[in-house]
Formats: C-alpha cells, sequence, structure tokens
C-alpha cells in the first residue's frame, strides 16, 4: 500500500493519521520534536509491524532511508496559545519545515499533502468559505505567525507542483475536536471540556456571539486520506458546515458533562474571526466525503477521553 512519512505524527491529527495509514496497510515513519505533539499519543503504535518513529526538527534537512511514496507535512503549532508562546518556532515550520519536506517528496518522487488550514482566510469576509476565497488576514497581527505560516507553505507547495512537478495536495483543515487534544492547548473544545469537568466557570470571549463549526476528528482523517488519493492540486475545505456559535456550544458541553459552573465571559483577543463555516461542495463532488458523526456522539467520546486525563 506505501510507505508514508507523516510529519507532527505525535499531534492531535498526526497521530489518527498514523493509526489510519497503518489500518490500510501502508508502512508509516511518525516524525516528530515534541514541541506540541505528546509521545503518548503513539505510544500504542511502538513496537506494531509498519510503524517507526524518529525525534526530529524537520526545519532542518531531512533524510529518510529507502522509497517514500507519501509524505504528509503536520508538523506545526496549531493553537492560538502556541503561536503566542512560540511565534518564531510557528514561522519557521510553517517556511523551512514546508521546504525540507518538499524537497524530501521531489527527491524520493513521493506524494506529498500540506496541512493547511482555515486561518489562511482570516476574519473572513465571506461567508461560508469557498477555496477561491483569498482571505482577510492581519499580517503583523499576533495570529499572523499562524496565518502567514500556512498561507506561505500553500504557495511554496504550489510552486513545487508547477516548477518541479510534485504531486501535491492541499487541504485546509477547520476547527476539529476529539481524543488527545491536549487539555491547555487553549482551544475551545479542550478549555471547555476540562473545565466543566473541574466545576470551573467556562470562560467564553466576547458576548459568545462568534460561530464555528466543529468537525469529529475520525470524518477529518477519512477526508484527508480521500484527498490525498484523489488528484486534486488545488486547496480543499475539509470540515462540518454545522454552524453554531460559541454560546451554544458552551451550553452543549455543560448539558453533556452535567456540570453546573457558569459562563464567564472576557474579552476577545485580537483579530478572533468571528464567523468560520467551511463550504465543503468540493469535497463532497470530487472526494464523495462528507462528515457523518454527530456533534453530540463526538463530544461524548472526547468527554470520555478527557475524563481520563483530566
Amino acid at each position: 500500500m506505501g510507505r508514508a512519512l507523516i510529519t507532527g505524527g505525535a499531534g492531535f491529527l498526526g497521530s489518527h493519521l498514523c493509526d489510519l495509514f497503518l489500518s490500510r496497510g501502508h508502512e508509516v515513519i511518525c516524525m516528530d520534536n515534541f514541541i506540541t505533539g505528546n509521545p503518548a499519543n503513539v505510544q500504542h503504535l511502538f513496537g506494531r509491524d509498519g510503524f517507526s518513529f524518529v525525534k526530529y526538527d524537520v526545519t532542518n534537512y531531512i533524510h529518510v532511508d529507502g522509497p517514500l511514496d507519501y509524505v504528509l507535512h503536520f508538523a506545526s503549532p496549531a493553537s492560538p496559545i502556541d503561536y503566542l508562546e512560540k511565534p518564531i518556532q510557528t514561522l519557521k515550520v510553517g517556511s523551512l519545515g514546508t521546504h525540507k519536506t518538499l524537497g524530501l517528496a521531489l527527491n524520493k518522487r513521493a506524494r506529498y499533502l500540506l496541512a493547511s488550514t482555515s486561518e489562511t482566510y482570516g476574519d473572513p469576509l465571506v461567508h461560508p468559505q469557498k477555496e477561491d476565497y483569498w482571505g482577510n488576514v492581519n499580517p503583523v497581527g499576533p495570529r499572523g505567525v499562524y496565518d502567514e505560516a500556512k498561507r506561505f507553505a500553500e504557495a511554496m507547495t504550489m510552486a513545487y507542483h508547477r516548477f518541479h512537478g510534485v504531486e501535491t495536495r492541499i487541504v485546509r483543515i477547520f476547527n476539529t475536536y476529539g481524543e488527545r487534544m491536549r487539555i491547555n492547548d487553549g482551544r475551545v473544545v479542550p478549555a471547555f471540556i476540562s473545565q466543566a469537568l473541574r466545576d470551573e466557570p467556562l470562560t467564553v470571549f466576547g458576548d459568545g456571539s462568534q460561530t464555528r463549526s466543529f468537525c469529529y476528528v475520525s470524518d477529518l482523517i477519512e477526508g484527508i486520506y480521500r484527498l490525498l488519493m484523489s488528484d486534486e492540486r488545488l486547496p480543499t475545505n475539509i470540515g462540518n458546515p454545522n454552524e453554531m456559535t460559541v454560546l451554544q456550544f458552551a451550553e452543549e458541553i455543560k448539558r453533556l458533562t452535567g456540570t453546573n459552573a457558569p459562563i464567564e465571559f472576557r474579552p476577545l483577543p485580537e483579530d478572533d474571526p468571528k464567523i468560520r463555516r467551511p463550504d465543503i461542495t468540493k469535497a463532497k463532488t470530487l472526494l464523495g466525503w462528507q462528515p457523518v458523526v454527530p456533534l453530540a456522539e463526538g463530544l461524548s467520546k472526547t468527554i470520555d477521553y478527557f475524563r481520563s486525563v483530566v
């Protein structure tokens, strides 16, 4: 079935990708330097046939022995807390890391998939967001280190496709949740769940009217796999189009956890997107993909996971 390198493979999404690739008969090389990844996410894979792990910083030259069929670049800090604490590393892995992994794909004649993000749309002026929307991004704001790193990564990926003929795929990932998320990564799902399980106030930024759409991790990973195996070279949205306000989401977490903790409102962070919802027409049409896991079901699984780690 082929041999795949997954950078950021010990992260939330990367570890689920490792699981999926192994389950479908691929050999997997998982690469991570644990800046935000967690060894526990892939501990269950050590000793398994077809799985190997390399601790490495992908902003350096990458050497892999033997053939490679796929390179999936998922290495990057991916939460607002990370951008503020690790702004230089975020920029480096999006630029140098993308350059090094593309160079490896070119050398190995491997198909390449870039994990991009809905953050390339910034605080969008178009709703829902389609792939042909160029975005509304503040390049010098606190979130710019992530937004612009991913926008640069997309440009670099397309340059390698057009100039070098590398087979490339670009997935724009929208809000995703599930097991193995970091408790303290600052994103709304782990924040609300961990607060609810501790009976602490759920912190809602602004008035909670900003919207998000949440995709369960198994749905997202399936969409990414289908995109990799497709012929589509231009960016493709993968996410759940069911939109809700952050305040509605907080109430749903309270209902599912059974907490009586209050909701506490705090000032909205700078450049926080007011609306976020993918147009997934392209994924439906080209990949035959759409999310199937209901929010309550996915959140119940995620809450069970957080109960075991909080």
